[in-house]
């Protein structure tokens, strides 16, 4: 496989360990390599967090955000990483409707509206999705591949 920055423009994307690896121009006009969560990693963790849901939905909405919390400190300490905010953003968003629609089907009746589960989130603590890696470490991955 060629993986070449002067064939960006070629088809040269691959997979590894979780992410998409392709060239990119950054902002100041240099080429850099660009991250990004696999996609069907990323469908397979959202599969994953639908069934999660279906199992936990019973349980206490402090206990099920503390186990949240935790399964997104893990995942945005993975794939964290800079120029992947949009893939965290996206399994976030997924996330919390599939939450949503699981926390609605406790009971016969509608539990939440979009308004009273965002605020119960909140309320709870829920946290939010963010980039964890830091700069210098961007540095030190592109010298590898240099």
């Amino acid at each position: 496989m060629s993986f070449s920055r002067f064939r960006k423009y070629e088809n040269t994307s691959f997979e590894f360990l979780g992410f998409e690896f392709r060239w990119a121009v950054s902002q100041k006009g240099k080429d850099i390599i660009k991250r990004r969560t696999s996609r069907t990693k990323l469908r397979k963790s959202i599969k994953n967090f639908s069934l999660w849901c279906k199992e936990n939905r019973n349980n206490r909405i402090r206990r099920i955000v503390e186990m949240l919390n935790s399964k997104y400190r893990g995942y945005y300490n993975y794939y964290g990483v800079i120029g992947n905010s949009k893939g965290i953003n996206e399994f976030y968003e997924a996330t919390i409707k599939i939450l949503y629609k699981w926390m609605n089907r406790r009971s016969q009746r509608k539990s939440f509206n979009w308004k009273e589960f965002r605020a119960k989130m909140k309320w709870y603590g829920l946290i939010k999705p963010r980039v964890v890696e830091k700069a210098d470490n961007q540095i030190r991955f592109e010298e590898c591949f240099a």
